[in-house]
């Protein structure tokens, strides 16, 4: 194949949040004398993320970027709670979520995340993550032990374009003077990750853990295993 290095999306490829979205934002929500069901958060978080701006930020200066991004997430969680309003202690209820979803004990790995990436790395491939996040999952990766197992972390918010933007992935692939075809990329989107390292040239592998779904023009997994026997082909 030709293959020199391995990309993963991280969240809902590499880790996954320990308790539901909704489920989180609902419950602290509640705290704060908002009442409101988890499963409405979890449709009206999948709705308002879906038709947000890209989580990129071009030409901001570094001293800046945390606060753009902390702006972004507010800006998203005010419009999941715009049928609630008025919003007793909002600014409140932000910090808080905001803070809770950059700990470590609010994420999980998924249970072949670690073995998989220690046999990737034997192998000796360059591994690395290309994800739409923010500055907050390097302490989270730090956190669950495997920041280490990456050469490099390419954050939309840092790179300035996000998935499914082919820039992103070119961004990656210059770190190490890497041709498109010569990188594999997985994650669990079917436009960010797969269709957008397609577009890039990328070989794009879909992690589809549910199964189903239509044929597509690239090769799906249900776990990070199964991309072990396509890189051995």
């Amino acid at each position: 194949m030709g293959l020199k290095a391995v990309c993963f999306d991280a969240a809902g490829t590499l880790l996954d949040p320990a308790a539901p979205i909704g489920e989180s934002y609902a419950s602290l929500a509640g705290r704060y004398g908002v009442r409101v069901s988890s499963a409405e958060i979890e449709e009206r978080f999948r709705s308002c993320y879906s038709n947000c701006p890209p989580l990129a930020f071009p030409g901001a200066a570094a001293d800046q970027l945390k606060g753009l991004e902390r702006g972004w997430w507010k800006n998203l969680v005010r419009k999941i709670f715009e049928r609630h309003e008025p919003f007793p202690r909002f600014e409140d209820y932000f910090t808080e979520l905001f803070t809770h979803f950059g700990k470590t004990e609010s994420w999980t790995l998924y249970p072949e995340t670690r073995e998989t990436l220690a046999d990737l790395r034997k192998r000796g491939f360059l591994l690395l993550v290309i994800s739409n996040f923010d500055s907050r999952l390097l302490a989270i990766l730090d956190g669950l032990g495997v920041a280490s197992c990456f050469d490099s972390v390419v954050l939309s918010s840092i790179a300035g374009h996000a998935k499914p933007s082919p820039e992103i992935f070119q961004s990656a692939l210059r770190l190490y003077d890497l041709k498109p075809h010569e990188a594999m990329h997985v994650g669990d989107s079917l436009a960010n990750d797969a269709a957008g390292a397609a577009q890039a040239g990328l070989k794009a592998t879909w992690l589809n853990r549910n199964g189903g779904g239509t044929e597509q023009p690239f090769p799906q997994v249900r776990s990070l295993r199964e991309i072990l026997s396509l890189i051995r082909r």
